[in-house]
């Protein structure tokens, strides 16, 4: 009974994430991953992203932000993938701001928004965070929040991050740990992959 009720929970989670269910194909190579790094001057940080459905209030998708040696994004099984954005398996780097916004809004629709949840950190748990999120494996789909939650419950002064597949839990816990609050609303159309195929860099634009 008990297995039943973990299979039939773990249904219930990846029916509402919509979000992370693309196969990641991030395969830049070490040199590709090497010129893409960019090292941001704010403060070390960890920022949660959270895609929240806007007609039930559900959780969608999961990422994070790492700001250490260099600011990268982990976005499990996502979608924002281009073949002029360097990533390697679920990791993207080069996350300049002009990168941060449009990853960003990316996946705000007029079906979802985005809740962005900021932490400061030491540069001692960023760069381990950092070291984490590079060297982790693709990540199955719907498993976006659960590789996340699993990952931070690593890192010191995340122990109480209690690894579950609804984004929403965890979102809840970097609310509780005094995480900056806003929520991004955009009302464009659900294809989202009209925005990668316009997508231009900022060292072409």
């Amino acid at each position: 009974m008990k297995r039943l009720f973990k299979t039939l929970a773990f249904l219930v989670a990846a029916s509402t994430l919509t979000a992370c269910t693309v196969p990641n194909r991030g395969g830049a190579s070490l040199e590709e991953v090497a010129q893409a790094a960019y090292r941001h001057d704010g403060p070390t940080s960890i920022t949660l992203y959270t895609m929240l459905s806007n007609r039930s209030g559900s959780g969608a998708h999961t990422s994070i932000l790492v700001n250490g040696s260099q600011r990268v994004a982990f976005d499990p099984a996502g979608s924002f993938r281009h073949e002029k954005i360097v990533s390697h398996n679920d990791t993207v780097y080069g996350m300049t701001p002009y990168l941060v916004d449009q990853y960003t809004r990316f996946h705000a629709r007029e079906t979802y928004h985005v809740v962005i949840q900021e932490l400061q950190v030491s540069p001692e748990v960023a760069e381990q965070a950092l070291q984490m999120v590079v060297n982790h494996r693709a990540v199955q789909q719907s498993h976006c929040a659960m590789a996340t939650s699993q990952l931070l419950s690593k890192l010191p002064g995340f122990e109480d991050v209690r690894p579950s597949y609804f984004p929403v839990k965890l979102m809840e816990t970097f609310k509780e740990k005094g995480a900056t609050f806003e929520r991004l609303y955009e009302y464009d159309g659900d294809d989202k992959s009209k925005v990668l195929r316009a997508f231009v860099p900022e060292y072409e634009s």
